[in-house]
């Protein structure tokens, strides 16, 4: 008879279950729900508890916004963890924590997209996060913290600092991940004071570069509280209840067309509540911190698709639909000044208004943060491989290209998730099976020795790996828009100006 697994941590004992070999542990509290008076606080430490806590089902999703939310569940103990490890007996084993994606505004740790089989089947602690989003985790109110979501995370990595060893895992191994807005956490908490020490390598998948001045930010905020007829502090909103608070976050994303005169770069980007550069949680634009040397390097594994800005345009059903108009005041708003929107049209003779719009939007949106990102990080002492995926999605015809986030059903070995057949087929052809082992293969390897398989991204050689049916290692694929953003480096949304 096979025996649940037991480990004690430093708030009690959990009791989780036996998947597939492996010990499985889910809706670990690792700080106190964040409600009543500990709502838009710094999260706080979870409580003790006496006996054994039944740990088998993933915790409450925190309040969802946006286009495409995960399903609300009951409960409001939103500050949960999962860990996944081959052996709560063992010793030493290499720590791979996962921050989920979802545009700051949606997203759950227990995603099947997320299923931790393959990794920690290889020989990963796998540890995955939920934490606050939308209004609740970055809304800049004045009396509250700000990047609230930030702080959350890093109560999870001391939570595993301080309890991985327990469940087989090294805590001077901690690999901290994620893609798109897990990817933007990972670069912020690669230059906060408070994360340092928490992780030794970091993987970066999809850095976006959505992030806002405090000026934009307290409009927002502004916005969002008349809304709800209260004012924009945390005592007001406290009374506001989480899920109407998010439906707010929902309807102010689809009016954001309106706001292009005032709030432009945000407006275009299409998210209302992304991290703050408040010059105390967040101090600047992760890249500026770590190329002028006010963070260390690290090694980190970073990269984009080929076509990012390709899925949000299918699923809008615009793709190739796009006017002249619309490309004119994406290229205007995105395109570094002055000289970018001429350097477009330059660098792509022949280009429909489509093809412009999602040229300069994947660049400015997640491209060029991840290369800066990546450069930085060099520049700062670290060691940084940079990688392209370029192998379109197959199903639908091929319509999504290699879009925003197909590497991650690639990278976890999840072609069967939703996410995963959605893009990927069912059954996924054979060489999305080769390209999925190719890439799990080179995350194994990143968090086990630090390096993915291929040689160090280095400003002269600029060696990047190409994903793809046949991958390849070669100089930075996007050269004409490394050329247009060369001494541009993104930076954060602010009010347009006069």
């Amino acid at each position: 008879m096979l025996v649940q697994p037991v480990v004690r941590t430093t708030e009690g004992t959990v009791r989780g279950l036996l998947d597939r070999g492996l010990a499985v542990f889910r809706g670990i509290p690792y700080a106190r729900p964040p409600i009543g008076p500990l709502r838009f606080a710094a999260p706080a430490p979870p409580e003790r508890w006496d006996g054994v806590r039944e740990t088998v089902a993933f915790g409450p999703v925190a309040p969802q916004s946006g286009p495409l939310p995960a399903e609300p569940t009951r409960g409001t103990d939103w500050l949960t963890l999962n860990v996944c490890t081959p052996d709560p007996g063992t010793a030493g084993l290499p720590v791979f924590v996962w921050i989920h994606g979802g545009g700051y505004l949606s997203g759950t740790s227990g995603d099947p997209l997320y299923d931790p089989t393959e990794l920690a089947g290889a020989g990963l602690v796998v540890v995955s996060v939920n934490y606050r989003l939308g209004a609740e985790g970055f809304a800049l109110l004045p009396d509250a913290p700000a990047n609230r979501a930030f702080l959350d995370q890093i109560a999870a990595l001391e939570w595993v600092r301080h309890n991985i060893a327990a469940f087989g895992g090294d805590p001077d191994r901690v690999t901290v991940a994620g893609q798109s807005a897990g990817a933007g956490s990972v670069a912020a908490l690669l230059t906060m004071g408070r994360a340092r020490g928490l992780f030794r390598r970091a993987v970066a998948h999809t850095v976006p570069g959505n992030l806002c001045t405090p000026a934009l930010a307290t409009e927002v905020t502004a916005d969002l509280a008349r809304r709800l007829g209260t004012a924009p502090t945390a005592a007001a909103l406290a009374e506001v209840d989480p899920w109407r608070l998010a439906s707010a976050v929902t309807d102010l994303g689809t009016t954001l067309p309106h706001h292009l005169a005032r709030w432009g770069r945000l407006a275009q980007g299409g998210i209302a509540t992304v991290p703050v550069v408040d010059g105390e949680v967040l101090t600047e634009e992760p890249w500026a911190a770590l190329a002028t040397g006010r963070a260390a390097g690290t090694d980190l594994l970073v990269g984009h698709t080929r076509d990012e800005f390709r899925l949000f345009t299918v699923l809008a059903g615009r793709h190739g639909a796009f006017t002249d108009d619309e490309a004119h005041t994406a290229l205007d708003l995105f395109a570094p000044a002055p000289a970018g929107p001429a350097a477009y049209r330059a660098a792509h003779p022949g280009a429909t208004a489509s093809d412009l719009l999602e040229a300069v939007s994947s660049d400015a949106l997640f491209r060029m943060p991840s290369l800066e990102l990546a450069e930085g990080n060099t520049a700062a002492g670290g060691s940084s491989y940079l990688f392209e995926l370029a192998f379109p999605a197959p199903a639908m015809g091929g319509v999504f290209g290699a879009c925003h986030g197909l590497d991650v059903p690639l990278a976890f070995g999840t072609q069967d998730s939703p996410v995963g057949r959605h893009f990927l087929g069912d059954p996924p052809a054979p060489e999305a099976v080769e390209l999925s082992a190719e890439l799990r293969r080179a995350w194994i390897r990143f968090a086990t020795t630090g390096a993915p398989g291929w040689p160090a991204h280095e400003p002269d050689r600029q060696l990047t790996r190409v994903l793809d049916t046949r991958s390849r290692t070669v100089r930075y694929p996007e050269q004409a828009s490394r050329r247009i953003w060369a001494g541009h480096a993104p930076t954060a949304f602010d009010l347009a100006r006069d």
